[in-house]
């Protein structure tokens, strides 16, 4: 069974940063590209960011390209989303997916598995 487990949110001022991490196991990291999205109080989830199985390929919705990186390590099991010039509408609870899809993906239906989500709240 597989598992993700985030952590690193918080509360941060706008212009700040904070880095996710998301834990997996229950089976071989590398099966899975993972992602990353959002979900704000009364808004639907909204993908924010994919890294394929070998991390060499990115993708990032247009609202975060330039300010958050994707990236994993395969040998920790772990998917990070590093945060950077946080702005108050990145406020929202955060979380990981992963999926055995070859490629990068958006669709939050795409995805096979799900962590319980990370709060994160930026202040202005």
């Amino acid at each position: 069974q597989v598992q993700l487990v985030e952590s690193g949110g918080g509360l941060v001022q706008a212009g700040g940063s904070l880095r996710l991490s998301c834990a997996f196991s229950g089976r071989t990291f590398s099966y899975a590209a993972m992602g990353w999205f959002r979900q704000a109080p009364g808004k639907e989830r909204e993908f924010v960011a994919s890294i394929t199985r070998s991390g060499y390929i990115t993708d990032y919705s247009d609202s975060v390209k330039g300010r958050f990186t994707i990236s994993r390590d395969n040998a920790k099991n772990t998917v990070y989303l590093q945060m950077n010039s946080l702005k108050a509408e990145d406020t929202a609870v955060y979380y990981c997916a992963a999926t055995s899809t070859t490629s990068t993906v958006r669709a939050p239906g795409a995805y096979n598995y799900w962590g319980q989500g990370t709060q994160v709240t930026v202040s202005s």
